[in-house]
């Protein structure tokens, strides 16, 4: 692979001079005194810190993810359609209809309408701006929501007696927002704790004091395992964080740094979480002391860590007896993780859920609890979900072990450019061509604005904001209607019968790792047996 982007990328916002760049190092290959253009050497030069990050000036607006090729992604498998019977419904013409198919699933205890989670939404700002659509929108699709890490930390209005979080009015509206239109069975709003939410007694608030049910811990994968950031525009803001325990980047107490800030040197600090340290003991008895809290459920989040720690992870999480544990994989940043740890750290999606699958037959064998698995990095879409799920299928009676997928950045995309499309129309300025194409208002161009007017008559752009309607639509017309497509085509027509049959590895790569045989070997395998028995 040439490293063509080791020196220009979009998500910091460089580029190179000449096309022809090196491919050892990603310099122009000649490289001038008298260049205007920022590669990421040059804008180091001035930055230095910074170009480690996405561009800051879209910090609270953006969402990032790597652009580095892994190799190996779900594009490198094929879904297998068949031609005669069906499983899960009757082999009936009539019956055997797409819109037929079952895809709710049962992930952690929790049921939920499409077989995904929203998996960890913080203290950046992007999940801040966007909560009203994210939450109402998940709430009306059936599906969860996690409140992710540091959101009463970061809350200026939150209130602390001895060391402990005693009010948090943004946690608190979090929560609220989502069971407004929550149906009290599909879904839930799950809130995620990290080292400072534990320091903090966020997970005794959230469970005594907003009668939240299920607490998911969170080791590392903030930042891509050097603990959470976000950014920080205020001295004094800056100084108060610090104060909590936080660490700050610069430091807000050393002597340069506010004469630096004044003098518009910088215009944010960086703002990191502690990174976790866990054990198996301590974890297990943890798990146990929420259960004695209230907590109905209890579910684990982490990163794409090496083997080893993929290894421990999935024998706490057994020893523990928790509910549900989300692996997500490498490549995505809802906040600020640094650029070159998204594209060179951790382990991408489709490797890890070998792993994991892995790890989860040796403890079928061992006779051990294996929770329910989410399965997170990189989904967009219903086919990469189907291959996910059909992958998981390990064989032995039990159906796919990944119960869930779980998304954060896609979401976000159709929640902001739903918000977005909302407020053009409003101000008259949407594109030509889509006025033209899908209509210059929203009840013309939200394809499911009909079907919730009538349920929630004059609440649709108001209480209701187009950015929900947004991602109902998505979840509920694009992804859910593609996945029933996706499962009738295979004639499984229930989420929970799709097996590693359903799919093949276009790549000897795909195979490997996954044991998923290739096309030609499960071909060739199929058209002997056919003809030969």
């Amino acid at each position: 692979m040439t490293e063509v982007l080791e020196n220009a990328r979009s998500t910091t916002g460089t580029q190179t001079r000449q096309r022809d760049v090196s491919s050892l190092s990603g310099m122009c290959a000649i490289c001038i005194h008298d260049c205007p253009v920022l590669c990421e050497i040059g804008k180091a030069a001035f930055r230095g810190r910074e170009v480690l990050y996405p561009v800051p000036e879209q910090y609270g607006v953006s969402t990032t993810a790597s652009n580095k090729d892994y190799f190996l992604d779900w594009s490198h498998f094929q879904i297998q359609v068949r031609l005669r019977g069906a499983y899960g419904i009757a082999a009936d013409s009539d019956q055997a209809l797409f819109p037929n198919a079952a895809i709710e699933t049962v992930s952690g205890g929790v049921p939920l309408k499409v077989p995904v989670v929203i998996a960890g939404l913080g203290s950046t700002e992007v999940a801040r701006r966007n909560w009203d659509g994210l939450a109402i929108g998940s709430a009306l699709a059936g599906v969860s929501m996690t409140v992710g890490e540091n959101v009463c930390g970061m809350d200026p209005g939150s209130k602390f007696k001895d060391g402990k979080v005693a009010y948090s009015p943004d946690l608190a509206y979090r929560v609220a927002t989502y069971r407004k239109y929550w149906d009290g069975v599909h879904g839930d709003i799950v809130v995620q704790t990290n080292v400072e939410d534990q320091r903090f007694g966020v997970d005794l608030y959230a469970l005594k004091e907003l009668g939240v049910t299920t607490i998911e811990r969170k080791w590392g994968q903030g930042a891509k395992a050097i603990g959470g950031e976000v950014r920080i525009d205020s001295l004094t803001r800056a100084l108060h964080l610090k104060r909590l325990g936080y660490v700050l980047m610069p430091d807000p107490e050393s002597e340069t740094a506010e004469e630096s800030f004044e003098a518009g040197a910088f215009h944010t600090f960086e703002r990191h979480s502690r990174v976790g340290m866990p054990e198996l003991e301590s974890f297990v008895e943890d798990v146990a002391w929420l259960r004695s809290q209230g907590a109905k459920r209890v579910f684990l989040k982490t990163g794409a860590y090496h083997g080893p720690d993929v290894a421990f992870t999935l024998k706490a999480a057994s020893a523990a007896g928790i509910d549900q544990l989300t692996f997500d994989g490498a490549g995505g940043g809802t906040g600020m993780s640094p650029v070159p740890m998204m594209n060179e750290c951790a382990t991408p999606t489709v490797y890890l859920a070998a792993q994991v699958l892995e790890g989860i037959r040796i403890l079928h064998r061992q006779g051990k609890h294996v929770p329910d698995i989410v399965f997170a990095g990189g989904f967009i879409n219903e086919g990469q979900m189907f291959k996910a799920i059909a992958m998981s299928n390990l064989g032995d009676g039990r159906g796919p072990r990944f119960k869930a997928i779980g998304m954060a950045r896609s979401p976000l995309t159709a929640v902001m450019k739903a918000d977005y499309f909302a407020q053009l129309a409003a101000e008259g300025k949407l594109p030509a061509a889509f006025a033209k194409a899908y209509g210059d208002q929203p009840k013309q161009f939200f394809i499911a604005e009909a079907e919730l007017r009538h349920r929630f008559d004059g609440k649709l752009g108001t209480e209701i904001p187009w950015s929900a309607v947004g991602l109902y639509t998505y979840f509920t017309d694009r992804v859910a209607v593609g996945l029933k497509q996706l499962l009738a085509g295979s004639r499984k027509f229930r989420l929970d019968l799709l097996d590693r049959s359903d799919i093949v590895s276009l790549t000897e790569r795909a195979a490997k790792v996954t044991g998923i045989p290739t096309v030609e070997d499960a071909g060739l395998a199929a058209i002997r047996s056919g003809l030969e028995e």
